[in-house]
């Protein structure tokens, strides 16, 4: 897309993973995460624990990436950070060391919409790789433990939420309920692995009856709380003896939520490219309901690799490449935002 190559240096620190990318264009060259297991014993992220982690793992992450990648500091043409939604101590990090690192080396800074990330994740090369990503305008799904909305992508730098959560979002859905069941942290993935050996329709949970592409699910999660209080009081063993069915149907309904709203905004905008982003967008079952939904209604779809689904640099990377080509930079004064619209 440009005549000189553009190398950018991602840096993703918005919750738990601290990671680092080199790009140059829209080809990765590396992207390394270092995750932070000491939140599994609490069941969910701690924020301080978090930030002191990422202060821990900025430099060796970044000195890794950087390694991997066969080039120079010098190489690097600017760098791009997450800037929010995210824990604010998480952020504070990733910006700080960004603004340090522009600030030693004259370069530009490039701030990122961790959301925007997720969705063009879509465009990242790989070398040796078939290169298949969507056309415009397309929709994405994009779930996440933080986020559930439906995007319409008319450009790179181009996009609209049309529907998303009014409360909680579906992986905390998961994460909450798998909780709830004695299963680790993260949940989501236990659910999923749980599910395949389970009955999908062998219980039966709330949908909520939201008007317009919105999503809820706040009310699945106290139905399936309320469910299993009621079932525990007649036999112990429940959950136990029922873990399996009790993971696919949960699954099952809210992945029934996501796509009937995905199905209505298809219909509504007349797109049929459609695409998903996210960490919840790994989940085994999302991707079977989403490949049925396309050979039935005959979509485009495009589903990123496992490894730019979850919270990684690359993300961030190829979004400051779009942004470098619009001479889209930031000053030194600029702010991280726990809370932000896309």
């Amino acid at each position: 897309m440009s005549e000189k190559e553009i190398t950018i240096l991602g840096i993703e620190s918005s919750c738990d993973d601290t990671s680092a990318a080199i790009i140059r264009d829209e080809t990765i060259l590396s992207n390394v995460v270092a995750s932070q297991k000491v939140h599994e014993e609490f069941g969910g992220v701690v924020p301080e624990l978090a930030s002191r982690a990422h202060q821990q793992n900025i430099i060796p992450v970044v000195d890794l990436a950087i390694k991997r990648a066969g080039i120079n500091r010098e190489d690097i043409d600017a760098v791009a950070f997450t800037r929010g939604p995210g824990l604010l101590g998480s952020l504070l990090v990733g910006t700080s060391f960004a603004k340090g690192f522009t600030l030693s080396m004259n370069i530009p800074l490039i701030e990122v919409n961790h959301l925007q990330g997720h969705v063009l994740a879509l465009f990242i090369r790989e070398n040796g790789v078939e290169y298949n990503p969507p056309n415009f305008p397309f929709l994405c799904l994009l779930v996440s433990g933080g986020n559930s909305q439906i995007i319409l992508v008319r450009d790179y730098l181009d996009m609209e939420v049309i529907g998303q959560t009014i409360d909680d979002a579906a992986g905390e859905a998961f994460d909450k309920c798998a909780k709830v069941m004695g299963l680790p942290y993260p949940g989501g993935p236990h659910v999923d692995r749980l599910a395949k050996g389970g009955n999908p329709r062998r219980f039966e949970f709330s949908k909520p009856r939201i008007p317009g592409l919105d999503y809820s699910f706040s009310g699945l999660k106290t139905n399936f709380l309320y469910f299993l209080r009621d079932h525990l009081k007649e036999n112990e063993s429940f959950i136990e003896e029922n873990k399996q069915d009790l993971c696919a149907s949960l699954q099952h309904t809210i992945i029934d939520i996501l796509m009937s709203k995905l199905k209505r905004a298809a219909k509504e905008t007349g797109i049929r490219e459609i695409t998903v982003a996210g960490g919840v967008s790994a989940n085994s079952g999302l991707r079977s309901a989403l490949r049925e939904y396309a050979a039935k209604f005959g979509w485009s779809l495009v589903i990123p690799k496992f490894e730019y689904t979850m919270d990684n640099a690359a993300m961030i990377a190829i979004t400051g490449y779009y942004k470098y080509l619009n001479k889209e930079f930031v000053g030194q004064n600029v702010v991280p935002f726990a809370r932000t619209q896309l």
